[in-house]
């Protein structure tokens, strides 16, 4: 089984449709979406939900009313300022912004403070069209160090092999953080999609030092090319140099806009240059992996 990761340096350059195109053009595939931030591939393959599980990450405060004497020792210490007091005098944490860091609960003189999980998120084994699909929702100001990403993907790693299926595909997140990391460690190959303009191309380099630094392959494709010949000649010149290989152009059309309306594929929706553009890559990349 091969394991391939589609990413990009920056938001907003296409990297969900041209993951979803991919979906559709292999055969005996698994998927995964990591960008658990921004979690959008559901909209394009419309997942039947078969499976859920809770993602716990770190803790969050909570004063034991009955026990509090209100000596206001947690909010002179709190350096999040998540502690309040109410008009009733009693004592409170808004846990939007309480770090769980248990300072509070430590310097609590009658230990009216406990710790527990803070429940981020939710994973999610689905159906879809195209086979199976982990996918996950993180929960409001709640944090993602990577934990819920790796979670994600290990669950797919691990369908992936009891179907014996051929490749992984996974929707990762944008940037070069922690979620992106947990993302691309240990793939067999990473597609960056970029766009032709200053901060894509300033993102693109940012994110192949990334991939340079795991010693992973990386393949380039240059989404809306049409826009700026000129940045996408730039764009693809210095990839090279940085030991990228180009995959192809895919042009500015609007009817992957169209597909995505409908809730498919450009390859499902059959329209225009781009999908005609998204099979030669994919017929490309296939050969290379």
């Amino acid at each position: 089984m091969k394991e391939l990761v589609v990413i990009s340096g920056k938001g907003g350059t296409g990297k969900t449709s041209i993951t979803a195109a991919f979906a559709a053009l292999a055969k005996n595939s698994v998927l995964a979406d990591c960008d658990v931030d921004a979690a959008d591939l559901h909209l394009i393959l419309s997942p039947e939900i078969k499976q859920t599980k809770d993602f716990y990450s770190g803790y969050e405060a909570i004063v034991k009313q009955d026990e509090c004497v209100g000596c206001g020792v947690c909010i002179n210490i709190c350096r999040f300022e998540a502690i309040y007091k109410s008009n009733k005098g009693t004592y409170y944490i808004d846990i939007l912004n309480c770090e769980g860091c248990g300072v509070c609960q430590y310097f609590c003189p009658v230990k009216a403070i406990n710790l527990k999980e803070r429940l981020c998120g939710k994973l999610y084994v689905s159906n879809t069209r195209f086979g199976p699909m982990v996918h996950a929702k993180l929960g409001i100001a709640a944090e993602n160090s990577g934990k819920l990403v790796s979670m994600v993907r290990n669950t797919a790693k691990e369908i992936a092999k009891e179907k014996i299926s051929d490749l992984l595909i996974v929707d990762g997140p944008p940037g070069i953080g922690c979620p992106v990391i947990a993302s691309i460690t240990g793939s067999d190959a990473v597609v960056i999609v970029t766009e032709p303009t200053l901060s894509g191309k300033h993102d693109l380099e940012r994110v192949i030092e990334l991939t340079k630094h795991f010693k992973i392959p990386v393949f380039i494709c240059v989404n809306k090319w049409d826009i700026n010949t000129e940045i996408t000649e730039s764009i693809e010149n210095g990839s090279v140099k940085n030991g990228a290989t180009i995959l192809g152009r895919i042009s500015y059309d609007r009817e992957i806009t169209m597909a995505q309306i409908a809730g498919k594929s450009v390859i499902e929706w059959n329209k225009g240059i781009a999908q005609e553009e998204i099979k030669k890559i994919w017929k490309n990349l296939h050969s290379k992996i």
